[in-house]
């Protein structure tokens, strides 16, 4: 209801001006209800009982000056704001691409390094309204998870079911960043960005980390790198059985930062060191304010005429008092 209200402005304030004539109306209206009145030493043979008719007939007048009140404020011409908008976004092409080597399962993040990655990235993709997002993985090979979309929760709903084990154990860099590049070298946007996350150090693929970086490059791609990891003991997996159990026991991860450094420096994109829950938060807002969607947004206003509410309340207010005022409260002179 205030947020209605925000929206009515008045076409004709200056009939307002007109109000100021109330009060000498109230003054007026009472002074000619107001009857001679004629002293006598007892009242004890008049007493009447109580009764509506007599209870409603005082209130009459005021009946007449909310209408003539509705009346002024439709003079003024009450207008309601509609208002639209279009948006026009040259949005950015974002590519995930996430390590789910089961050394993500390490217990240094609560409760582990995937559970966190996957709640901030998904936080991440929630704010980019205007931008068309996608997700690969990778351990010892990689695919897409989700192709460029604008749907932004179907991403989030595969970020929620990633877990360890979708693919071979192993860690290929390259082969995770070379499959995102695939996906956004076609793209006809002017911006195209790569999140790469990894925890540990580039073991196994045909592709290089820099050979595909270079690529990245060359089809102008920015790609900000970030390691995860406390660099502490921690309990982490250590060995999988036939039976594809894991295994914990106290290890410290390896991460090649020099490795993540080169392919960021190399696409101009930025390096960052995630070592807890909140330092992960934070490099994903320092990406979000460093890649700024651009939005036009053209506000169209139409004005609706209220007049009418006001005018028609105010009329029905000065006939219900004529009326109750010649019928059944009338009252002899």
């Amino acid at each position: 209801m205030i947020g209605l209200l925000r929206n009515i402005h008045f076409e004709s304030p200056a009939f307002f001006l007109l109000l100021a004539l109330i009060p000498f109306m109230i003054w007026w209206t009472f002074q000619k209800e107001n009857p001679p009145r004629l002293k006598i030493s007892s009242v004890s043979g008049l007493d009447r009982p109580f009764s509506i008719r007599t209870f409603l007939i005082p209130f009459l007048p005021w009946l007449r000056i909310a209408g003539l009140t509705f009346f002024i404020v439709a003079l003024a011409r009450p207008q309601l704001t509609l208002k639209e908008e279009e948006v026009k976004a040259e949005g950015i092409d974002i590519m995930m691409s996430i390590d789910l080597s089961t050394s993500m399962l390490t217990r240094d993040f609560e409760p582990d390094r995937l559970s966190v990655t996957k709640e901030v990235a998904a936080e991440f993709v929630r704010k980019r309204e205007y931008d068309r997002i996608g997700l690969t993985v990778f351990a010892e090979e990689s695919f897409t998870q989700c192709p460029l979309t604008t749907d932004h929760r179907v991403v989030i709903d595969f970020l929620e079911n990633l877990q360890c084990g979708l693919l071979a154990d192993g860690t290929a860099i390259g082969m995770g960043l070379a499959t995102a590049v695939n996906r956004l070298k076609d793209s006809p946007s002017s911006s195209k960005v790569i999140i790469l996350l990894t925890d540990g150090v580039n073991n196994s693929g045909y592709v290089t980390p820099t050979t595909a970086a270079e690529i990245a490059k060359e089809f102008g791609i920015r790609v900000y790198t970030i390691g995860v990891g406390s660099n502490k003991n921690a309990l982490g997996p250590t060995s999988i059985r036939r039976d594809g159990t894991i295994i914990f026991g106290m290890t410290r991860g390896r991460l090649d930062e020099q490795l993540l450094r080169k392919i960021a420096d190399m696409t101009g994109g930025r390096y960052f060191r995630a070592s807890d829950e909140a330092a992960l938060k934070n490099i994903y807002d320092q990406i979000d304010q460093l890649e700024k969607t651009e939005i036009e947004v053209n506000v169209f206003k139409r004005y609706s005429e209220e007049f009418r509410f006001f005018f028609v309340i105010g009329l029905m207010l000065i006939l219900l008092e004529i009326i109750l005022r010649f019928t059944i409260l009338r009252t002899i002179p």
